[in-house]
């Protein structure tokens, strides 16, 4: 039984911070990499620290995915890190004495003003930064001009009141993030890495861990539609998403829609409505739902994560990713100034690293 909040647990030489499931498959991927054993108890060399979420969706899946890192033999951490107003203050006091004691902390999201809090108490030697998807690149590339960690969706527009709070701790972070003074840094990513900050380990992800465990999957002659949560973030319009999506789904034969796990339940059932596919939530990220299969021969994808992860997860299976961009029609008027430049560059190093094909709706 993992300890829960209030009572510590052991102490543990690495401790991982996860907020999402694939943060957390890809803390099993960099602990498969670089051969970190598994041993639960107090002789644990890694210990993940689920900081849960509200959402039920994503709770879900990391509450699988949490089931795949115990099956690891990983010590995992449930921590209701959001329940209740109270719940900040006891889940900090529970990791302070863990925090102090690390030699190494693992992140998946260092935008994170939960992660930067924790990271104001740690003094370990060892920071490394795994993918929470296309915002690693945004990371890093803030972390190389020496600027303040600002999502790249919402950067553009002044400060609110809550980033001036919190302002200071999230320049304690940075600087925390910042090698130098015996402190080593390490982004460990699939995604592309065009300015690496001085002193800053960059590791390949491969997503080794992923092939070895699962499939090789069923291939299917249809194809494959992944959603985004585009919508959600305000940054792409919904009708002329669906509109999209629709056109994509006739003109490539695709007959399911993966839904990304922040996907509204009613923009899902408009899209199953008005497009005829069959909306899938995944119950696991979506590398490894596709390695387990049966996954269609051909999987198209907006602007996202999986432009980059899908490939390496699915290599030597013979499935074809395909990427579409985001006309800048399509964007809201609330949408960050940087928006169309940022998923450009998404998919455009896609295409360069993976050679993947472009497909335009309607086409």
């Amino acid at each position: 039984m993992s300890p829960r909040a209030g009572h510590p647990g052991p102490a543990a030489r690495t401790l991982a911070f996860v907020e999402s499931p694939v943060q957390l498959l890809n803390v099993l991927e960099w602990a498969h990499a670089g051969g970190v054993p598994a041993r639960e108890g107090a002789g644990a060399e890694l210990t993940l620290v689920v900081l849960a979420p509200t959402d039920p969706m994503t709770r879900g899946q990391l509450r699988r995915m949490a089931d795949l890192a115990r099956d690891e033999g990983y010590e995992v951490r449930w921590e209701e890190a959001r329940g209740g107003a109270g719940a900040p203050f006891q889940t900090v006091g529970a990791l302070a004495g863990a925090l102090r004691r690390a030699g190494r902390i693992v992140m998946g999201d260092p935008f994170s003003r939960y992660v930067q809090l924790l990271l104001t108490i740690t003094r370990a030697p060892e920071l490394v930064v795994v993918d929470d998807g296309t915002a690693t690149m945004e990371f890093v590339a803030q972390l190389a001009r020496g600027e303040r960690l600002v999502r790249w969706h919402r950067k553009g527009g002044p400060p609110g009141p809550r980033d001036l709070l919190f302002a200071p701790v999230s320049a304690t972070a940075r600087r925390r993030l910042t090698p130098g003074g015996g402190r080593r840094v390490e982004v460990f990513s699939a995604m592309p890495v065009t300015e690496t900050p001085d002193g800053v380990t960059v590791t390949a992800n491969e997503f080794a861990w992923t092939r070895a465990r699962f499939g090789p999957p069923r291939v299917t002659r249809s194809a494959d539609l992944v959603g985004t949560s585009l919508v959600e973030t305000g940054v792409v319009d919904a009708d002329r998403y669906v509109t999209a999506v629709q056109s994509l789904a006739k003109a490539h034969g695709a007959t399911r829609y993966f839904a990304h796990r922040r996907e509204s339940t009613p923009k899902l059932h408009r899209l199953a409505t008005e497009t005829g596919l069959e909306i899938v939530r995944p119950d696991l990220p979506l590398e490894l739902i596709a390695r387990r299969g049966p996954i269609g021969s051909t999987v198209l994808s907006f602007p996202s994560t999986v432009v980059h992860t899908l490939p390496l997860a699915l290599k030597g299976t013979g499935v074809r990713v395909a990427v579409c961009d985001i006309d800048p029609t399509w964007l809201t008027a609330h949408a960050s100034p940087r928006a169309q430049g940022f998923l450009s560059g998404v998919t455009g190093t896609a295409r360069d690293t993976h050679r993947l094909t472009t497909v335009v709706p309607g086409a």
